[in-house]
């Protein structure tokens, strides 16, 4: 069981390992060329490599406090994203969303999504890597209560 209920019910039961990524989920984000996936995404979000698994087959990266990503090369299934759709963006919560995307922006990353202040509280760019993955950063600028907007809290965090 991955949660209760109640959130996690699971932390106690996890073993810690220094080979894996001590967070709970970790996207998996494949690219053509994994060494230039790592450089780009060290530039332009400031993600740190934390494990490499040869030269270009994989590599963990963090970020932040508790974030982390695989890098992976394509091959068995996988593939990068194609033109005309996407199956998933990544959302990275960052104090500064202006100063993130004008980085991310110097290092090549395309605006797909112009900042936006939403109800819930937060203000987000939409953007796009070289290899096609979304990445939504996001700034929180107050604390809003789901019910103020229409949302409705199942469970604490």
């Amino acid at each position: 069981m991955v949660a209760g209920p109640d959130g996690p019910q699971y932390a106690d039961a996890v073993l810690t390992n220094r080979s894996a990524s001590p967070v709970t989920v970790t996207p998996v984000l494949v690219y053509p060329d994994v060494r230039a996936a790592v450089a780009w995404l060290a530039e332009a979000f400031g993600f740190g490599e934390r494990v490499r698994i040869g030269e270009s087959h994989r590599a963990q990266l963090r970020v932040g406090d508790d974030g982390a990503v695989v890098i992976t090369e394509g091959g068995n299934g996988r593939r990068v994203p194609q033109p005309g759709g996407t199956s998933h963006q990544v959302k990275i919560r960052v104090p500064d969303v202006d100063a993130a995307v004008a980085r991310a922006q110097a290092a090549g990353a395309l605006v797909i999504e112009p900042l936006t202040t939403f109800e819930y509280g937060e203000r987000s760019w939409l953007l796009e890597d070289p290899a096609r993955h979304r990445w939504e950063l996001t700034q929180t600028v107050r604390d809003v209560d789901p019910a103020d907007w229409g949302g409705v809290a199942v469970a604490p965090w």
